[in-house]
């Protein structure tokens, strides 16, 4: 088993930039694609961005690219979202997962419990 945790949610106001963070345990993390999804009230969830196991591949959905970067940390077993000039519309329970590196969340064997972003005035 592959534990996920997440943190560095938030409230922050639109414009603001937010970075979280999914530590992961129990396997080796080196091997895993992973990946970024988010879920808002009465949505489905929805891919965010994908980082292949090697890190030389990186997808991101229309609606963030530009804006957010994913990135991985080998020797901290840790995975990153880089959020900048954050919109409301990003409001969501973000959630990292592992398994995959593309868009379909049944592709990931993995997920963490998500953390709360909230972009507001």
């Amino acid at each position: 088993q592959l534990q996920l945790v997440e943190s560095g949610g938030g409230l922050v106001q639109p414009g603001g930039s937010l970075r979280l963070s999914c530590a992961a345990s129990g396997r080796t993390f080196s091997r895993y694609g992973m990946g970024w999804f988010r879920q808002a009230p009465g949505k489905e969830r929805e891919f965010v961005a994908a980082l292949s196991w090697s890190g030389s591949t990186t997808t991101y959905a229309d609606s963030v690219k530009g804006r957010f970067t994913i990135s991985r940390d080998y020797p901290k077993n840790t995975l990153y979202l880089r959020m900048n000039n954050l919109k409301p519309e990003d409001t969501a329970v973000y959630y990292c997962a592992a398994g995959a590196d593309d868009g379909r969340p049944s592709s990931y064997d993995y997920w963490g419990q998500g953390t709360q972003v909230t972009v507001s005035s």
